[in-house]
C-alpha cells in the first residue's frame, strides 16, 4: 500500500484532467493517469514524470464496465485504497442546433461518458474510497449545467443552446448532491467543480482560460481539509448557483 495519497483522474491524459493531475501530483499525491488511449495514457504519465510528479498511465473507458471493473481491481490490488477520484473525463458533441432539433443519439451518447460514466466509475471507486482516511470526489461540471445561470435571460449562457452537454452537466450536478448525501456520515466528501471556459480540445479551444486555471478549483476541492464543505458547486471564486 502506498505511503502516500492515491488519486484517479478519468480523462486525464490531456486538457484540463491533465492539469488537475498536475496540480495533484505537485502535492505529493500519487496520480492515477485515467485515459482511454492506453498510449496517450502513457504520454501523458510520462511526461508528468518527467516534471517531477508520481504519475502511473490507468487504461480507462468511463463507458465500458469490463474496463471500469479492471481498473478498480487494479487499483485495489496494487493501492488497497483510493483517496481522490476526479470525474473529469467528458464529451461535447453537439454544435449548437436547437434543443428542438437535437437527435436522441447525441443525449445517448453524451450522457454515456458524462453521467452513467461517472456512476459507473464512482460505484466502482467508492469501496476504495472508504479504505481512505477522507476520500474525496470532484465531479468536473460546467456553468451551462447551472439552472441559475442558464435562465438568465442577462446572464452568459442563454446563447449556449447545448441541450445534451448542458442537461448532462444539471444531471451531474444533481448525481453530486445525492452522492454527497449518503455519504454525509462518514469522511468523504462530494463536490462538483466549474472549470469556467477554458481552451481545450472539448470546444476547439474557444475558450478565454487555460486548462491550468480550469484546474484550480477541482485540485483544491480534491484536497479540501476535514472542516471543508461537501454537496456544493463551486469555481476558482467560490460558490456557483445551481
Amino acid at each position: 500500500m502506498s505511503d502516500s495519497k492515491v488519486a484517479l483522474v478519468t480523462g486525464a491524459n490531456k486538457g484540463i484532467g491533465y492539469e488537475i493531475a498536475r496540480g495533484l501530483g505537485e502535492t505529493g499525491v500519487t496520480v492515477l493517469v485515467g485515459a482511454r488511449d492506453g498510449e496517450r495514457g502513457a504520454a501523458a504519465a510520462e511526461k508528468l514524470a518527467a516534471e517531477g510528479v508520481t504519475a502511473v498511465p490507468l487504461p480507462l473507458d468511463v463507458t465500458d464496465p469490463l474496463s471500469v471493473t479492471a481498473a478498480a481491481a487494479l487499483i485495489e490490488r496494487e493501492y488497497g485504497r483510493l483517496d481522490i477520484l476526479v470525474n473529469n473525463a467528458g464529451i461535447l458533441v453537439e454544435r449548437g442546433q436547437p434543443p428542438s432539433r437535437t437527435p436522441l443519439e447525441l443525449l445517448e451518447r453524451t450522457y454515456a461518458t458524462n453521467v452513467y460514466g461517472v456512476v459507473a466509475v464512482t460505484n466502482a471507486m467508492l469501496p476504495l474510497l472508504r479504505e481512505a482516511p477522507a476520500g474525496r470526489i470532484v465531479n468536473l461540471s460546467s456553468g451551462l449545467g447551472s439552472m441559475a445561470l442558464t435562465s438568465d435571460p442577462g446572464g452568459p449562457y442563454p446563447g449556449a443552446p447545448l441541450l445534451a452537454y448542458n442537461s448532462s452537466k444539471s444531471a451531474l450536478n444533481s448525481i453530486t448532491v445525492t452522492y454527497a448525501n449518503e455519504l454525509r456520515d462518514t469522511p468523504i466528501k462530494v463536490n462538483a467543480a466549474d472549470p469556467g471556459y477554458c481552451a481545450t480540445n472539448l470546444n476547439g479551444h474557444a475558450g478565454p482560460r487555460t486548462p491550468a486555471q480550469g484546474a484550480i478549483a477541482a485540485v483544491r476541492l480534491a484536497t479540501l481539509p476535514e472542516d471543508g464543505p461537501t454537496a456544493g458547486f463551486f469555481d476558482d471564486a467560490g460558490v456557483v448557483p445551481w
